[in-house]
């Protein structure tokens, strides 16, 4: 066998959306704290900083006590957000496995509004099937949750 078929599948999750939100109304949603917790989860110390480390609090498993650490990578304003997403245990399998992924959200105009377009990558397969699974289904609500709290912040 080769090197490369014996590495494992990495997978991204993609959802992309359209609002009739200008970029700095989605922006808002995405860099306050408060807000955050609204569309997905509260995070502990977040700020919109390249370098600044973050966590996200959500059920444990087996050995993972579920904090999701994460560190902000990029921060381009009204444009991209890119942040580092760790979380699991290494004795887990299935929920609360070892996770290394980036999660970015890259707006861009359309029209009169907004595109959102996130990027949840770095899910090595099988290992990260069941997060990859139930990600993927979180996450097309989730922007869709930010869309519609972006509703109430123009």
């Amino acid at each position: 066998m080769t090197d490369t078929a014996l590495k494992p599948d990495t997978q991204q999750i993609v959802v992309d959306e359209v609002f009739p939100h200008a970029p700095e109304t989605i922006w808002k949603t995405l860099i306050t704290a408060e807000l955050m917790g609204r569309w997905l989860m509260m995070p502990e110390g977040f700020e919109p900083v390249e370098g600044k480390r973050f966590t996200y609090q959500t059920t444990p498993a087996g050995g993972w006590d579920g904090t999701i650490h994460c560190e902000v990578l990029e921060v381009k304003p009204n444009e991209r957000l890119s942040y580092a997403w760790k979380g699991g245990h290494a004795g887990n399998t299935g929920y609360g496995s070892p996770l290394d992924t980036v999660v970015t959200f890259i707006l861009s105009g359309a029209g009169n509004g907004t595109r959102l377009r996130l990027v949840h990558s770095g899910f090595l397969l099988p290992k990260n099937e069941t997060a990859f699974q139930k990600m993927g289904e979180g996450w097309k609500k989730v922007v869709k949750n930010i869309g519609a709290l972006a509703g109430g912040e123009d």
